[in-house]
């Protein structure tokens, strides 16, 4: 297949492409109406054909792709580039210098370890919140990281100066995701072939499930754990089987009143209804004519939250204005037009729409003001319902949804604080930051609040954390900064901050009311997760919305009583203010956007030295590209993945009389896995770093120390509000047996292990849903579990448990899981002489009492290359065998 092919720009001059038009025209079919993604993805294996990484058969199977197609096959998927996050990034470099160790230590060059693709990594992830409501807040919280975090730092920067293909971004800048959008982005990129010049689509991977809000751009990216995102680094691509693709259709136009985010929030809540997981969702219809890209974001971060790989809109006009609007060269637009135009990239109005699996009808005009909660992101409430529903779920059970609450709305009399109390009111995150109608609608709102002298009361800690500098620049432009800061919405770090759990500290009273009190109380934020003992450890309801609706409830104190219909406070005149006094039309908004359309401001923020810049180039970076590791360091530490493994991988064996170390429900999170928020002091992380000399107060958090193996393993499974079956109690425990002694999860793993006792975790519906976190599959490899038996898993941390050589099983599809108690020992037949993708094998759980029951397990082993990661024991040896086979 010869589809390279010439592009003339508009300078005269021209750039090679591998044309899809060309492939149509050898015989492969029209397809004109395949959706966009996939035309990427088509793309992508014409240069692979080049190059003899792709067969043509499999150019082929998706050049002629139709709906509803039966047959799915393995497609190598190179991407252009990788994104990563500190919390993840941290532990990916580790993993490339424990390869660089273990290349060392067997006499071979250290320095092949290095990424074949660019690799940024913005650092925003690790900023707390101990500040906040000041004009002090941010130079406190940036100090405070720097003095948390200096080793991990430190690190980062001796990655930036040993691995050539790595770019780091320091602290202060803004949220990768927006910094993605904003900065990184190209929507096509050049690279060489052949000693020329070729463009191809700009596509990544990232390790952060949120990677696919640059899909608003056209960019086809998504989020993998940083084990595979380590694979894609060193040139093994990632393998991706045929998607099903779901097509979304909107039309009409929000109405007054209504959000992208509340339109996000409906999207979500559809898509999760139609069940998407793992498929290709791609947005059409002429919905899309009357959104901006900046609409289009908070949309496509939230593909994660219903389940899908990616949430697609193509590139267009609104693409391009986004492009001009944040500071792109005039040429590279005019590239972006003329390759995405000549490949059929492009959305223009009108055009035939895209054939899909299947299509979702959405009607822009019939969102309504939302919020999403109290636990989950899809679970959508409109905002005139909340306080009924919270009404509601106070009283309802535990274990049906609720709050289990008995007592009625208890009440603290030095804060007048009852149940819903909102006591963190966080505008946050790059899901709406990165939207100017919504910063704006929020900065005039507060506006119009101050005004009439309405103020938040005193139990709500107010915070304001945007994911780029930028944000402030307009918003100071528009005159609004300073009527948010006279909420308390002072600028308090440019990161994830409340989104990721790094809400800081309530004001003590707050804090010992809710607890003596046992409080439901309420966290109110503009960010994508809510999960349970995610945003707060003390606030056991969370609420996603959008920032004008933040700044609302935070008027407002709590959630009991109407938002719509009830007063949010009396003007200094004691007449009752209402919500529809307050909130901005959209020509109040529009009237302000201009001044957010200005390309200087992007070109100033992203080309000049940044505050922080001065504290980041102050740190050590080594002496040395082998100035690694350090013994007495507690947050970098050399892993375990590839110290002692041989040449050759150990067979695979079948599982016989393992334990049953967690029997766990449906919608169990990564966050709920893998460690995250602050480290007890009790719990066995926080004794192994005070038998270290580590005092409490430095104990940062799980997600600053993912750099050292030891916190983490003692960490997983410890989120206070997980529900192990085998134990009453809440949190990390779990009985050991047959003993029958109750303990800490690490302690009865540790027991398993001097006994010889293999281990596996079972589970329901959708296990491992939220977060790309690697080390929800890490922790669990170390302490030991064997195999994950569940339901049906999300498909980064499936990926990831494969990369850590644990073996994802699921239920036979249609027949009866068996009534487990905790109890049984597992057995698993067949691994051994039957393990390929998709392989049933034999299992029978035994009841101390000998009654054995039967069941079948399926391998959740999808394509070859997992089968081979499986059976080296995950990818780091698999990548460690490759180099060292290659020397």
């Amino acid at each position: 297949m010869n589809t390279r092919r010439e592009l003339k720009l508009s300078d005269g001059s021209s750039i090679d492409f591998f044309s899809i038009p060309a492939l149509e025209r050898e015989g492969f079919g029209d397809a004109s109406r395949t959706p966009a993604s996939l035309r990427v993805l088509l793309e992508g294996l014409l240069r692979a054909q080049a190059r003899g990484q792709c067969p043509p058969e499999s150019v082929a199977h998706l050049a002629t792709w139709t709906p509803g197609r039966a047959e799915r096959e393995e497609i190598p998927f190179m991407p252009s580039r990788v994104l990563l996050q500190d919390f993840t990034g941290v532990p990916c470099l580790v993993d490339l210098a424990a390869l660089r160790s273990a290349l060392r230590r067997r006499g071979a060059d250290p320095s092949s370890v290095e990424p074949l693709v660019p690799v940024d990594l913005v650092i925003d992830h690790s900023v707390q919140l101990d500040a906040s409501a000041s004009r002090a807040a941010f130079d406190i919280n940036l100090d405070r990281e720097y003095e948390r975090n200096r080793e991990r730092y430190a690190f980062l920067r001796w990655g930036r100066r040993t691995f050539r293909n790595l770019t780091v971004m320091p602290p202060g800048l803004g949220i990768c995701h927006q910094v993605n959008m904003e900065r990184l982005a190209t929507c096509v990129r050049i690279a060489t072939s052949g000693g020329r010049p070729f463009a191809g689509p700009d596509t990544l991977v990232g390790t952060d499930s949120h990677t696919p809000m640059v899909n608003s751009m056209g960019v086809l990216g998504w989020g993998v754990g940083g084990i595979e995102a380590e694979a894609a680094m060193l040139g093994h691509p990632i393998p991706v089987l045929t998607p099903s693709v779901t097509g979304v259709r909107l039309a009409g136009e929000l109405p007054d009143g209504a959000t992208p985010t509340d339109l996000a929030l409906a999207v979500t809540a559809a898509l999760r209804k139609q069940g998407v997981v793992g498929h290709f969702v791609e947005f059409f219809g002429p919905g899309l004519d009357t959104m901006s890209l900046a609409d289009r974001a908070p949309i496509a971060n939230m593909a994660p939250e219903y389940g899908a790989t990616i949430g697609f809109f193509p590139v267009d006009d609104a693409t391009l204005a986004y492009l001009r609007a944040t500071g792109r060269a005039p040429a590279h637009v005019d590239l972006v037009e003329r390759y995405t135009k000549e490949q059929g990239l492009f959305r223009t109005r009108g055009a035939p729409e895209p054939r899909c699996d299947a299509v979702v009808e959405i009607d822009l005009a019939r969102v309504e003001p939302s919020v999403a909660g109290p636990r989950r992101p899809h679970e959508r409430i409109p905002v005139k319902r909340l306080h009924q529903a919270f009404a509601e779920s106070l009283r309802q059970p535990i274990e049906d949804g609720g709050f289990g609450v008995v007592d009625g709305l208890s009440t603290d009399s030095a804060h007048r604080l009852t149940h819903g109390a909102v006591v963190i009111a966080a505008i946050t995150s790059c899901t709406n930051t990165s939207n100017p109608t919504l910063m704006l609608a929020a900065g005039l709102l507060a506006r119009k609040a101050a005004a009439l002298g309405l103020r938040p009361p005193a139990w709500v800690k107010t915070s304001f954390a945007p994911g780029s500098r930028v944000v402030t620049d307009y918003l100071e432009r528009a005159g609004l900064l300073k009527d948010l800061e006279s909420l308390g919405f002072h600028v308090a770090a440019y990161g994830c901050t409340t989104c990721i759990g790094n809400s800081g500290p309530l004001p003590e009273d707050t804090a010992a009311a809710i607890r003596e009190r046992q409080l439901v109380a309420v966290a109110v934020l503009s960010g994508n997760r809510n999960f349970d003992g995610r945003i707060h450890p003390l606030t056991q309801a969370n609420y996603l919305c959008s920032p004008p609706l933040v700044v609302a409830y935070a008027l407002k104190g709590t959630v009991l009583g109407s938002l719509t219909d009830a007063p949010l406070g009396m003007d200094p005149a004691g007449r009752p203010v209402f919500l529809r006094d307050l909130w901005p039309s959209k020509a109040e908004v529009r009237a302000l956007l201009d001044l957010t359309d200005d390309a200087a401001l992007y070109k100033r923020r992203y080309n000049a030295p940044q505050p922080s810049d001065a504290r980041w180039d102050a740190l050590p970076s080594g002496a040395s590209d082998d100035d690694t590791w350090d013994d007495a360091s507690t947050y970098i530490r050399e892993p375990p993945w590839v110290r002692n493994i041989g040449a050759e991988p150990e067979p695979v064996q079948d599982l016989r009389g393992a334990r049953i170390l967690c029997l766990l429900g449906d919608f169990v999170t990564t966050d709920h896995i893998s460690p995250a928020g602050d480290i007890p002091a009790d719990g066995t992380a926080g004794r192994y770093l005070r038998e270290r000399g580590v005092p409490p107060a430095e104990f940062n958090s799980f997600g600053a120390r993912r750099g050292n193996h030891e916190v983490m393993v003692r960490g997983t499974f410890a989120n206070i509000r997980l529900r192990n079956q085998l134990v009453r109690r809440a949190g990390g425990w779990t009985r050991h047996l047959p003993s029958g002694d109750e303990m800490e999860i690490f302690d009865a793993a540790q027991r398993y292990r001097s006994e010889g006792v293999p281990l596996v975790v079972v589970a329901g519906k959708m296990y491992g849903a939220g977060s790309s976190r690697d080390w929800a599959a890490k922790g669990a490899a170390l302490l030991g579990v064997r195999a994950v038996i569940a339901h049906s898993f999300e498909r980064i941390h499936r990926g990831n448990l494969l990369g850590m050589g644990v073996l994802p099983l699921e239920f036979a599809e249609g027949a009866a899981p068996p009534a487990l108690n905790g109890g049984e020992t597992i057995s698993i037949f067949g691994i051994k002489r039957n393990m390929s993708p998709g392989a049933m094998f034999d299992a029978e759980a035994v009841r101390p009492d000998g009654t054995t029951l039967r069941f079948a397990a399926r391998a959740r082993i999808d394509t070859p290359q997992e089968l081979d990661v499986y059976l080296h024991g995950g990818i780091l040896p698999l990548v460690l065998r490759g180099l060292l086979g290659g020397r």
